[in-house]
């Protein structure tokens, strides 16, 4: 497993190893201990989410708050997509910012995101398939968001606005400002800091 770290402190581009020969490729994937040796913690996935979308739809950016926040594991089966972290991370240094990611099933690269971030992506090829392991299962009452068109975040989401193609309720969520004054966000997500930094 090749690691990668990005810009946010615990995000990390993971780059299988592929094997080839005459009958085809063999890669593996994911090693939790390996994983947890880059991350200085253990990370148990629990849960795995699969999802197929058009060209222009744009999912995101969600989180879930704690006890059941997210560390997620992203990957790209289909198609090419961007896909974007945000730092929600109240103590963070970063707290606010964003990397901004192109994953393609042809080059068969994950994103690692840890908990504390909102997460969301927008498919750049005519169809993508997006699959994601989680460490916490999906509880929809604890689940938050910031709008992907959010002015404090400035995401360039690499497609022309009148292309985009997003649900209610993600066009609802609040910005970023909004967001900072949610206290109880932040003191869920202190928690999360302090564990993993």
């Amino acid at each position: 497993m090749n690691w990668t770290a990005q810009a946010l402190e615990g995000v990390g581009l993971i780059t299988p190893h592929w094997i080839k020969d005459a009958r085809g490729t063999f890669a593996e994937l994911v090693r939790e201990q390996a994983l947890s040796d880059v991350l200085g913690y253990s990370v148990h996935f629990v849960q795995e989410n699969e999802s197929l979308s058009h060209f222009g739809v744009l999912r995101g950016l969600h989180y879930q708050r704690a006890p059941y926040a997210q560390a997620k594991l992203i990957r790209v089966l289909e198609g090419t997509v961007l896909d974007v972290a945000v730092d929600l991370r109240p103590k963070s240094a970063t707290y606010g910012q964003h990397v901004a990611i192109e994953l393609s099933a042809q080059s068969g690269q994950q994103l690692f995101i840890p908990k504390g971030f909102a997460h969301g992506f927008a498919v750049l090829s005519q169809t993508a398939r997006v699959n994601y392991k989680v460490d916490a299962y999906y509880a929809p009452a604890h689940q938050g968001g910031i709008k992907f068109d959010c002015p404090t975040l400035a995401i360039d989401w690499r497609l022309p606005s009148q292309q985009w193609q997003v649900s209610k309720f993600d066009a609802d969520l609040p910005a970023l400002l909004d967001l900072k004054h949610d206290l109880q966000v932040a003191q869920n997500l202190k928690g999360t800091l302090s564990e993993h930094n």
